[in-house]
C-alpha cells in the first residue's frame, strides 16, 4: 500500500469527538501521578483509531507534563519546584484580608502552589496511532499535584478517525 493510501484510508472511518472527564484523587500536598493508562482507557471507550488526545487540567494548581515515571526523577522534578517557589515563602495571595473579593472560610493558603503551576502546561496533546498513544519509549502523562490532597478533575478531548472497516 502506498503512503497516500495509508494517510487516506482511516478518514474513511467515522468521525470520532468525545470528551470525556477524568477523576483523579491525590494524597500528598505535592504530588506527581502518572496517568497514561487513564488517558489510554479514553482512547479505547472513544474507539479512537487514529487522531489526537488532549488533556486539560481544570484547577489552577495542578499541572502536566511529559516526562519519565521514575521515583528518583519525581523527587527532582518535586525539589525543583519547590526551590522555585517555597511553601516556606509569603505570598500575597494568601493575605485573605486583603483579597477581593473575600475569599470563603478555610480557604487554603497556596500561594506557592499556583506560583510553582505557572511553569507546568494545563494541557497536554498526544498523537493516537492505530488505537494507541503514540508515546516514546520513555515518555508518560504525568499530573503534577501542588495543593493537595484533592480531587482533581481533568478535561479529556478526543479527535479524529474510528477504526478503519
Amino acid at each position: 500500500m502506498s503512503d497516500l493510501a495509508r494517510v487516506r484510508q482511516p478518514w474513511l472511518a467515522p468521525f470520532v469527538a468525545v470528551t470525556e472527564t477524568l477523576t483523579v484523587r491525590t494524597r500528598r500536598a505535592c504530588q506527581i501521578l502518572d496517568i497514561t493508562a487513564d488517558v489510554a482507557s479514553c482512547v479505547s471507550r472513544a474507539g479512537l483509531w487514529t487522531g489526537i488526545v488532549n488533556v486539560q487540567v481544570r484547577h489552577t494548581t495542578l499541572g502536566l507534563l511529559v516526562n519519565e515515571n521514575e521515583r528518583l526523577l519525581f523527587q527532582d522534578l518535586q525539589r525543583t519546584l519547590a526551590r522555585l517557589a517555597p511553601g516556606t515563602d509569603t505570598y500575597h495571595h494568601d493575605d485573605m484580608a486583603r483579597r477581593l473579593p473575600a475569599p470563603p472560610a478555610g480557604e487554603r493558603r497556596n500561594g506557592h502552589a499556583h506560583c510553582r503551576a505557572m511553569v507546568l502546561r494545563t494541557s497536554e496533546t498526544a498523537n493516537v496511532a492505530a488505537g494507541a498513544l503514540a508515546l516514546g519509549r520513555w515518555q508518560r502523562l504525568l499530573l503534577v499535584e501542588q495543593d493537595g490532597p484533592q480531587t482533581r478533575s481533568l478535561s479529556v478531548a478526543l479527535i479524529g478517525a474510528g477504526r478503519p472497516e
